[in-house]
């Protein structure tokens, strides 16, 4: 099975520096390998649309969606609290803040790895060493005020499986751009062994 490596953006239409869609399309050209769809407090109907529209910009099957209704997709993630989802589906991740007990979920995502803007006051951070200790075997995303390719760099050296991202690409006025420079310095590193 595939799990999310590499730059993992997460939605935001309310920090979006334009539409969704065209934000999201511009972070997948830019090296955007995998996108969670959040935006819980939608209905559901409009959900579900928006969900129908990212999916024809994103890879296929590289859309995950946030809470244990895949909306039609395969992959899930889900936060600390929600269910298991029924019927299970190909990729769950969940959201961890703490250590990582034995589960069944593919990946999980640790923050806040860095203290982040988005969330002011959210933390304390873990820092990526951490984050690692934490996450033990289970394949991990860092997340959480990682907006500098020096912060890209250290989670890669923690062996984090990709970085996961809100406000930095969200709120760029390029955000193909600042997606292509935050990919391709989390696969520089990786490519030079700085995770092993």
């Amino acid at each position: 099975m595939t799990t999310p490596a590499g730059l993992v953006v997460l939605t935001d239409r309310r920090l979006a520096a334009g539409s969704l869609p065209e934000v999201v399309e511009a972070a997948v050209r830019g090296g955007s390998a995998w996108v969670i769809l959040r935006e819980r407090d939608l209905p559901y109907a409009a959900r579900r649309a928006l969900a129908g529209e990212l999916r024809a910009v994103v890879p296929p099957g590289r859309l995950i969606v946030a809470g244990p209704d895949p909306l039609g997709g395969d992959a899930v993630h889900l936060a600390e609290a929600d269910p298991w989802p029924v019927p299970r589906v190909g990729l769950v991740g969940r959201s961890r803040h703490d250590v990582v007990s034995p589960s069944e979920e593919d990946y999980v995502t640790l923050s806040p790895v860095f203290l982040t803007s988005t969330k002011p006051g959210y933390g304390p951070a873990l820092g990526p060493v951490e984050a690692a200790r934490l996450a033990g075997s289970v394949p991990w995303l860092a997340l959480g005020g990682i907006d500098s390719v020096a912060r890209v760099e250290v989670c890669a050296r923690a062996g984090a499986a990709g970085i996961a991202v809100l406000g930095a690409v969200m709120r760029a006025p390029d955000p193909e751009q600042v997606a292509r420079e935050l990919s391709t310095a989390f696969a520089a590193a990786v490519d030079s062994g700085v995770g092993s």
